[in-house]
């Protein structure tokens, strides 16, 4: 019965969570760039008050950090002796998708097949979702298929809660200080611009940030940014010729000279990407921005010249154009900070077994708030949540793997305490 009762209240805790609306902005540069996102970090700090934690604080940038103290006796061999450990997850749902008016629908006890996820035809498609043939008997929680569902990172931020009102209740499983971090603006590359490592004060951190058990990451795609820009000349249609200048053209045959077989929709694996993710433009201005992803620096040098090169070619062809490129570092693989750092990951893998699990490795195409953080000084793997199909309508999350998140992040507690 217990464990039913831990079953409902994380449905209903996740549930009440996504409702609420997060979604970040890239086109705003403050921190956080929404709003918005105040009205669930102000939500959990009531619920971490409610639970008995004293010491939560919501910083003035949408970060909220807290911890639960450590319960080792001062007779306990390991009393002093335990490092603080973190969990981090980010509240900002991804702007790719509508984030206003999240309807959650709970399918129970998924028996296998398509799913009918909302009255607009929108159907969760069993031969396209590999994992759903893993969770039969498992509840299914989609949104109504008109807007994301949010389990990234709202199932992170659930498990998290629920572990600190696990602990906060029951103080004969020992641990050491937990610390708990919640972050704006993961989704648009700064979920750790503002991050105070030193009030966090760990030894180490997991992100709860993945998709389905057992696979845990201690690798991630290194990332850039890049901005293709093309400047032309205006002028009336009606007396343009010879002298108007469409720069539309230019980024149009820029776009047309990517290989397919390097864009996301055809790599998978170690397989790095180039992908234009957003494209404007008027005859006189243009410009689009392409996501780098590979998974060592080698590889990035080489995405850099490539672009470089095919942006001469272009030009070439339009030599009334003005063309030029600009690129931003955004994180990098944290596999190399890792592997100096092996204790957290070892930890992590003997977790999700005493979780009952086959810990898989897997790299991550794509990053966390982890990739950043272990590139700043503190070691952060990334733990399933069971969440698949991320930044879209078609977004769903399974309850019973969620709670072997749960499982495999009380476990992990323990063992530090026992290490």
């Amino acid at each position: 019965m217990k464990e039913k009762k831990i079953y409902r209240d994380l449905i209903e805790r996740f549930v009440r969570y996504a409702r609420v609306n997060t979604s970040s902005d890239p086109a705003v540069l403050s921190i956080p760039s929404s709003q918005r996102q105040f009205d669930l970090q102000r939500m959990l700090l009531g619920e971490l008050h409610q639970m008995g934690v004293t010491n939560a604080e919501l910083t003035a940038t949408c970060y909220l950090y807290a911890s639960v103290p450590s319960n080792i006796p001062k007779e306990h061999p390991n009393y002093g002796k335990v490092p603080k450990i973190g969990f981090v997850a980010h509240v900002d749902t991804s702007p790719d998708a509508p984030g206003e008016g999240v309807s959650p629908q709970i399918h129970q006890n998924y028996c296998g097949g398509d799913i009918e996820i909302g009255e607009g035809g929108i159907v969760l498609k069993y031969d396209e979702n590999s994992a759903l043939s893993r969770c039969i008997g498992h509840t299914i929680i989609t949104s109504d298929g008109t807007t994301l569902l949010g389990s990234d990172d709202k199932s992170g931020i659930a498990a998290i809660m629920e572990l600190v009102k696990y602990f906060m209740g029951n103080s004969d499983v020992l641990h050491g200080e937990i610390g708990i971090a919640f972050t704006p603006d993961e989704e648009i590359g700064r979920g750790v611009d503002d991050f105070d490592i030193e009030k966090f004060g760990c030894e180490c951190a997991y992100t709860i940030d993945g998709e389905m058990p057992p696979v845990i990451n201690k690798e991630t795609f290194s990332a850039d940014h890049a901005w293709l820009r093309a400047t032309g000349r205006e002028i009336h249609p009606g007396t343009a010729k010879g002298v108007m200048v469409n720069s539309m053209r230019a980024i149009a045959d820029f776009i047309t000279r990517l290989p397919i077989e390097i864009a996301p929709e055809s790599t998978q694996g170690h397989e790095p990407y180039i992908h234009p993710h957003h494209c404007e433009g008027l005859v006189g201005k243009s410009e689009v921005m392409l996501l780098l992803r590979t998974f060592n620096d080698r590889e990035m040098e080489t995405q850099h010249d490539f672009l470089n090169n095919l942006m001469a070619e272009v030009q070439e062809k339009f030599p009334d154009t003005k063309l030029e490129i600009e690129y931003k570092r955004m994180y990098r693989n944290m596999l190399v900070t890792l592997e100096e750092n092996p204790k957290a990951c070892n930890h992590l893998f003997e977790a999700t077994k005493r979780a009952g699990l086959n810990p898989i490795w897997e790299p991550i195409r794509g990053g966390t708030d982890g990739s950043r953080l272990t590139e700043m000084g503190l070691p952060c793997p990334n733990i399933f949540t069971g969440g698949q199909n991320f930044h879209s309508v078609t977004e769903w999350l399974s309850v019973d793997s969620l709670m072997q998140t749960i499982q495999t992040m009380k476990h992990l507690c323990t063992i530090w305490a026992e290490d």
